[in-house]
C-alpha cells in the first residue's frame, strides 16, 4: 500500500484495481511483477531527482543575474524608493482595515458562503483596485493598463479596473510656477502673457492650465507634469520589475507567462507617457500627414510650440469645439453631422497608413467637432502603430463586419490570434454573431448637453460611460476568442476599440450609415500596406 501512494505521489501511471491481470503464475512472476514495479518506482524518483536538480542549478545560475539586476535597478531608483515602501504599507493597512470591516459584516450576517472578493482578500480585484488608487499615479496608470488590455489579464480584473478613474486633486499652481519656471529657464512672464491659475483638468500625472502667448496673443494650453511624480513612477515601476523578477526565480513556470516582458513594456509605455517631447512628435506627425494629404481644411491637430515645450511642459494651440456625442451642438455648427463623421472617419483611416502613428483613444473627450466645421484630434498620449500582417487580417475582419459575414470573420480572428490549436470555426462564428448583435442594444441616446463654454464634468461623464461600454463589448469579444485558445496582439485591441467609438459616433450621428461600406469612405487596402514602412 505504501508502494501505492508512494508511486501515486510520484506521478507513476497505476492501472485500476479492477483492470489488473489475474496473475496465476508461480512465486517468480509475482516477483518479477514486484520488481518491475520497484524499477517504476526508482526511475519514477530519479526523474523528480533530476528535475529537481535542473531547477536548482538553473537556479544557482540565474542567482548573480537577478542579484544583479535588483541592485542595478535599486540605485536608479534612489531614496525615493524607501518613502514609496512607507506610503505603500500606509495603503495597504488602509485596505485591509476596509476588507476586515468588510469580512466582519458578512460573518455577522445570515449568509453561509463568503463571496468571493473576501475570500481572496486584498488579491480580489475590488480591493487590488482600492489599493492601487490609494497608492495614486503609477498604480492608477496601470490600473488603467489592466482595464484595456484584456488579452492579457483576466476578465474580472479588466471589468473591475474600468473604474479606475484618472481624476485627482489639483496642484497648487505656486507648485506649478515652480515646474514652469525651471523648466523654461527664464521668466514666465517673457513667455506668457497669462496663465489661468484654475486648471481646466487635474489627472493623476499631469495638469492642464489655459494660458494666452506673449507677443502672438496666441490662445493655448499648457501641460504641466505634477511636481515629483516622475521619480514617484521610477520608483513604483522599478519595484514592481524586481517583484516580477523574484516571482519568475522562484517559480520558473511563470516564464511561460512573460510576466517579465509585460512589466517591461508597461514600464517603459508610462515613462514615454509622462515624456511630453514624445506627445509633440505624435502630434507633429499628424499635422504633417495632414498637410501631406491636404487635409488640412477637414481636421486639425494643436500646433506644438516647441521653443516652451519641453518634457515637462507642452505648449499647445487651444482648439475650441464640441465632442462628437453632442448632437445638439455639432447641428448649432454644420448642417450635416453626417458628412463630418464621413470626414473624421476618412482622416482617421487614411492615418492607419500614412502616419507613423494612428490616434488610439478616439473617445468623446478627443474628437471634437470644431468651430470652423474641421474635425479636431486631441491629446496624443496614447497612439497605435500597424504591422502589415495584423492590417491584412483587420481588412477581412472589416469587410467581413460590414456585410455581417461571421465566417469570414472568424477565420480573420483564426489567422490574426496565432495557435496550435484545431478551432471549430462555424461554433466560433456562431459566438462571434451573438455577441456583435449585443451592439445595438448599447446606449446611443448619451448626449453631453455641454454649454458653449464647455462643460468639463459633462464631457468626463460620458467618457467614463464611453470606456465602460465600449470595454465591455470588446471584453466579450476577447473572453470568447481565448476560449477557442486564440489571444491577440495589442495593435489590435487599439484598432478594435475605435471602431467601437466610431460606431457610436455612427448610431448617434448618422443611423443610417454603415461606416464599412459607404462608398464616401476609403478604408485603407493592405496591397498599399506592403509598401508602408514596418514598424
Amino acid at each position: 500500500m505504501a508502494a501505492v501512494k508512494a508511486a501515486a505521489y510520484y506521478g507513476v501511471p497505476l492501472f485500476h484495481r479492477s483492470k489488473l491481470p489475474v496473475l496465476r503464475g508461480s512465486v517468480r512472476s509475482k516477483r518479477s511483477a514486484t520488481a518491475r514495479s520497484v524499477r517504476l518506482l526508482v526511475s519514477a524518483r530519479y526523474s523528480q531527482s533530476q528535475d529537481f536538480s535542473t531547477r536548482l542549478q538553473d537556479g544557482v545560475e540565474n542567482l548573480p543575474g537577478l542579484v544583479e539586476d535588483i541592485v542595478r535597478t535599486s540605485m536608479n531608483t534612489g531614496p525615493r524608493g524607501a518613502l514609496r515602501m512607507a506610503q505603500g504599507i500606509q495603503a495597504i493597512i488602509g485596505v485591509g482595515g476596509e476588507w476586515l470591516a468588510d469580512m466582519s459584516k458578512a460573518v455577522n450576517s445570515s449568509s453561509v458562503r463568503l463571496p468571493n472578493e473576501l475570500q481572496l482578500g486584498l488579491l480580489s480585484p475590488i480591493y487590488l483596485r482600492r489599493l492601487f488608487e490609494r497608492m495614486g499615479a503609477t498604480y492608477i496608470k496601470l490600473g488603467q493598463f489592466i482595464a484595456s488590455a484584456p488579452t492579457l489579464f483576466p476578465a474580472e480584473y479588466v471589468e473591475e479596473f474600468q473604474k479606475c478613474f484618472d481624476r485627482a486633486p489639483a496642484v497648487p499652481f505656486d507648485k506649478i510656477k515652480a515646474v514652469l519656471l525651471e523648466d523654461l529657464g527664464r521668466p514666465i512672464e517673457s513667455v506668457y502673457e497669462y496663465v489661468d491659475p484654475v486648471p481646466i483638468a487635474s489627472a493623476s500625472v499631469a495638469q492642464v492650465h489655459g494660458a494666452r502667448l506673449r507677443g502672438s496673443q496666441q490662445d493655448v494650453v499648457i501641460k504641466i507634469l505634477k511636481p515629483g511624480i516622475e521619480d514617484t513612477l521610477v520608483a513604483d515601476l522599478n519595484f514592481i520589475y524586481v517583484v516580477a523578477r523574484i516571482l519568475e526565480f522562484l517559480n520558473p513556470e511563470l516564464r511561460r507567462t512573460s510576466l517579465v516582458g509585460i512589466i517591461s513594456d508597461i514600464k517603459s509605455s508610462m515613462l514615454e507617457e509622462v515624456d511630453f517631447r514624445k506627445e509633440a512628435t505624435n502630434i507633429e506627425s499628424f499635422r504633417r500627414y495632414l498637410e501631406n494629404t491636404g487635409l488640412t481644411m477637414q481636421a486639425k491637430a494643436p500646433l506644438v510650440y516647441r521653443h516652451c515645450s519641453t518634457r515637462r511642459v507642452l505648449t499647445m494651440e487651444r482648439l475650441y469645439g464640441v465632442p462628437l456625442t453632442d448632437l445638439d451642438s455639432i447641428r448649432s455648427v454644420v448642417q450635416d453631422p453626417e458628412t463630418s463623421l464621413v470626414t473624421a472617419l476618412n482622416v482617421w483611416f487614411g492615418s492607419l497608413l500614412a502616419c507613423e502613428s494612428f490616434h488610439a483613444d478616439v473617445h468623446a473627450g478627443n474628437l471634437w467637432l470644431l468651430r470652423d466645421g474641421r474635425i479636431g484630434f486631441l491629446d496624443f498620449g496614447i497612439v497605435g502603430r500597424i504591422s502589415p500582417p495584423t492590417w491584412a487580417a483587420m481588412e477581412v475582419f472589416l469587410t467581413s463586419f460590414a456585410s455581417e459575414d461571421y465566417d469570414s470573420m472568424a477565420s480573420a480572428l483564426i489567422t490574426m490570434g496565432a495557435t496550435d490549436k484545431d478551432i471549430d470555426s462555424k461554433a466560433f462564428a456562431k459566438d462571434l454573431e451573438k455577441i456583435f448583435s449585443s451592439i445595438q442594444d448599447l446606449d446611443t441616446e448619451i448626449v453631453v448637453a455641454t454649454a458653449r463654454g464647455g462643460n468639463t464634468a459633462a464631457v468626463s461623464a460620458n467618457v467614463v460611460v464611453d470606456e465602460r461600454q465600449m470595454n465591455a463589448l470588446f471584453l466579450d469579444v476577447v473572453r470568447v476568442s481565448e476560449s477557442y485558445g486564440l489571444r491577440f496582439p495589442r495593435e489590435f485591441a487599439l484598432l478594435m476599440k475605435q471602431l467601437l467609438y466610431f460606431d457610436r459616433y455612427t448610431r448617434l450621428l448618422a443611423p443610417d450609415l454603415n461606416m464599412l461600406q459607404d462608398q464616401r469612405i476609403t478604408i485603407a487596402s493592405s496591397r498599399r500596406i506592403r509598401s508602408a514602412p514596418t514598424y
